[in-house]
């Protein structure tokens, strides 16, 4: 039931606008996540000659340690489904610093590489992207989905399941015109809720005039007056 005032609908506009914008970019993706497909150090840098911890890490992200990865010079392949998957993810066509580290006891950890990991570099090779770095490491990583956040994802333009080009422009007009129709309906409904009310009050109010007359009419009040 409605309250005694009509409701806001700014809400539902907003909903409809956003589910309708998504309804016209088909298998659009905001994030794209980045898996390692093999990897093989050349080096350790650890003197005492032990085992090492190699992981993987973006600034400001927790590190992602590779538990199989313990010999130079081994190449070491992925399916991309390991319990430490995926490295990372992407967001946008935002670059992230990113790099392979070796644990160590002091302080500060030794570094493979690291280097700014964009969705570009996935647009080539099937969504792979080959990072080496000379006398320390090569690594494949893969990104299926980053096409969508580098390429035709972000132009003015995106087709459509059968392959036509439909314009954001009109995805825009759409939205507009489903926010106007749905003000329109709401501000009617609301005036004639409105109306209904104050049909009530009257009829409320004239039922309490006449039921007054006629407890005068049993008085006599009228007669006597």
């Amino acid at each position: 039931m409605w309250s005694g005032r009509c409701f806001n609908f700014s809400a539902i506009n907003r909903l409809l606008c956003f589910v309708l914008v998504l309804s016209g970019f088909p298998g659009y993706i905001l994030t794209a996540d980045v898996t390692l497909q093999s990897i093989e150090i050349y080096t350790t840098h650890d003197w005492l000659k032990t085992k090492p911890t190699v992981y993987f890490c973006c600034k400001g992200e927790n590190k992602t340690i590779l538990p199989d990865v313990k010999e130079s010079n081994v190449t070491y392949k992925f399916k991309g489904e390991e319990s430490w998957q995926p490295l990372t993810e992407l967001l946008s066509k935002k670059c992230k610093r990113c790099g392979f580290y070796e644990q160590d006891l002091i302080p500060f950890d030794d570094v493979f590489d690291e280097w700014e990991l964009c969705p570009d570099d996935f647009k080539a090779h099937n969504g792979k992207y080959t990072h080496v770095k000379q006398a320390e490491l090569n690594a494949t990583l893969s990104c299926p989905k980053c096409h969508t956040l580098s390429g035709d994802a972000h132009v003015a333009a995106v087709k459509d399941n059968g392959g036509r080009t439909m314009p954001i422009v009109i995805i825009l007009l759409a939205c507009l015109a489903v926010t106007v129709l749905v003000a329109v309906g709401l501000v009617a409904a609301c005036k004639y809720w409105q109306k209904k009310k104050r049909q009530r009050e009257q009829a409320q109010f004239l039922k309490l005039f006449e039921e007054g007359d006629d407890m005068e009419d049993e008085l006599g009040l009228g007669d006597t007056l």
